[in-house]
């Protein structure tokens, strides 16, 4: 069967759908501002828990980027790098996770998390240093918290790897949370705790140790969960008789048995 085709209406057809895009093209290029020239007008610097952390604030972000050369206030747009200003602020000790972005009107728009620290680390060999809630080293800072401080003779290797899971059960109990202050480290590795309230300290006996972050994980929260679930059980049981003052000294050490040393009598 023979088609017969109009080719003068078809090449009039194209030609009009040509023009049409064309002319799509050439309004939406007018209607758009040239980012050949354009260069950044505000950056936007938002800073994930800024008043709780405390560790970050935008002026020290901005420090950061100028002293790197990588400020993008009224630079270039063409010439601001987002994944490199991203890579210079996770090298920031405090910082988790950045992100940046350009947008339309020509703003820089960067977003950060900071680490969280869970428990501040002061060792009798002069180290002072937080640790974070992934197992992770943070520098000493002006932040101030009400958190836990560990002292005595623990290494950056036991901190990272068993104090940190300790502090981790604490902090996660509200009880413990509010009630104990203080961890101290014995050249054995037996762990005393300071309450805050009643004069005493309380051994919890070693923590137990494990080949893997999963093992150590859970083998440090079950030892945990028990020796404290044990005190409790002592506060409530055998001090509200006996009275917060009479004993300085209180030990879990031994499963079957609370031994508690009397306060001397002045």
């Amino acid at each position: 069967m023979k088609l017969n085709i109009n080719w003068k209406k078809t090449f009039l057809v194209a030609f009009d759908l040509v023009i049409v895009a064309y002319l799509v093209m050439a309004l939406t290029s007018w209607n758009r501002p040239s980012r050949e020239n354009a260069v950044c007008t505000k950056v936007v610097i938002d800073i994930a828990d800024e008043n709780v952390n405390g560790f970050l604030n935008s002026a020290e972000v901005k420090v950061l980027l100028e002293r790197s050369r990588l400020y993008p206030l009224s630079k270039r747009m063409d010439d601001i790098n987002p994944r490199q200003i991203e890579q210079a602020l996770k090298g920031m000790p405090f910082v988790k996770t950045a992100q940046c972005y350009a947008t339309d009107d020509n703003h820089v728009c960067i977003t950060i998390t900071q680490r969280t620290p869970i428990v501040r680390v002061k060792s009798m060999n002069g180290d002072d240093y937080y640790i974070d809630d992934n197992g992770g080293v943070m520098p000493n800072s002006q932040y101030t918290s009400d958190m836990i401080i560990v002292t005595g003779s623990v290494s950056r290797q036991y901190a990272c790897q068993y104090v940190y899971l300790l502090a981790q059960e604490l902090m996660g109990d509200d009880l413990w949370r509010n009630q104990v202050e203080q961890v101290n480290i014995l050249p054995d590795k037996t762990v005393e705790l300071v309450p805050r309230v009643g004069n005493h300290v309380i051994n919890i006996g070693q923590l137990p140790t494990a080949a893997t972050n999963a093992e150590r994980r859970e083998a440090v929260a079950a030892f945990v969960k028990k020796q404290m679930h044990r005190l409790e059980l002592f506060y409530r049981e055998g001090l509200k008789y006996a009275g917060w003052e009479r004993y300085e000294y209180i030990s879990l050490e031994y499963s079957n048995q609370i031994v508690c040393r009397k306060r001397e009598s002045n």
